[in-house]
């Protein structure tokens, strides 16, 4: 007799995602505009030619230019790669709304070609904050409780940890910071809405927010954060992780107390004993 399995708790609604995109806005694609031109700047620094690259996102355009070759593959939570199939693969602007983020990274490491390499954009814990704060606050205010409302987001710490838990060589994680500026809180909200990262989680409230809720909430994102000119900053926090598929080519570390050299001396300064 086999015990049965309690499936995995999912935070996203991966159908209202798909609704979701379905109202993309050109115009308000930005942050995948700076996301692409961050992947070609990173990749033309590597000393490495690349012939056989996938790019998991949500849409292939704009792509053309930077991966031109790239197979497109949609990021589903099972990933269309074939294990050993590619030397690079791209992850753009989709991680963060993933159920499980770590199996996304497994699956990229599985699909990589020995020293094959990945390059994943996403967004960052300190996206929004000011929204975060100010609609939590206004909640609370109103109905002395909080609802899902705004997905949460991974640290740059921990998603580095989550590379070297995929199995990844060489791992590197980073921040893009980006502020962009905004009338009022209705249009932020629009581009929201145009960026297909509007609130998808499983335990969202159905129903319609009360527009009480908006219109304290801009009130206290107004009072905290507004500019002198009398705009409303977001915050937009862009992750790079780096990670290579294992190879014994690649540099390693040296076992501590290997070292035949003193820092000192290639420092050429006096070295002084710590006090006991």
């Amino acid at each position: 007799m086999t015990q049965a399995t309690t499936p995995r708790p999912q935070l996203f609604d991966r159908s209202a995602i798909a609704a979701h995109r379905k109202r993309l806005k050109s115009h308000a694609l930005f942050l995948h505009d700076i996301a692409r031109d961050e992947i070609e700047d990173r990749l033309s620094m590597v000393n490495k030619v690349f012939t056989r690259p996938a790019l998991v996102a949500p849409f292939a355009e704009g792509w053309e230019t930077c991966l031109p070759e790239a197979k497109h593959v949609a990021d589903d939570e099972t990933l269309d790669l074939a294990v050993g199939a590619h030397d690079l693969v791209v992850h753009a602007m989709s991680l963060h709304w993933a159920n499980d983020p770590v199996g996304q990274l497994i699956q990229c490491r599985r699909a990589l070609t020995e020293d094959g390499l990945l390059l994943v954009l996403m967004l960052g814990g300190q996206t929004l904050h000011e929204l975060r704060s100010a609609l939590a606050t206004a909640e609370t205010q109103l109905s002395g409780g909080l609802s899902p409302r705004v997905a949460p987001m991974g640290e740059v710490r921990d998603l580095g940890a989550l590379l070297q838990r995929a199995g990844f060589a060489l791992p590197v994680a980073d921040v893009v910071p980006l502020m962009a500026k905004y009338r009022d809180l209705p249009h932020l909200m629009q581009e929201l809405r145009g960026m297909g990262e509007t609130n998808a989680m499983t335990q969202r409230q159905k129903f319609a927010t009360p527009r009480s809720l908006f219109m304290e909430t801009e009130g206290i994102y107004r009072a905290t954060y507004a500019t002198e000119d009398g705009l409303l900053p977001a915050t937009f926090e862009l992750i790079c992780l780096t990670g290579w598929s294992p190879s014994e080519s690649q540099q390693k570390p040296l076992r501590p107390g290997s070292a035949t050299a003193r820092l000192a001396d290639a420092l050429k300064v006096p070295e002084t004993p710590l006090p006991k």
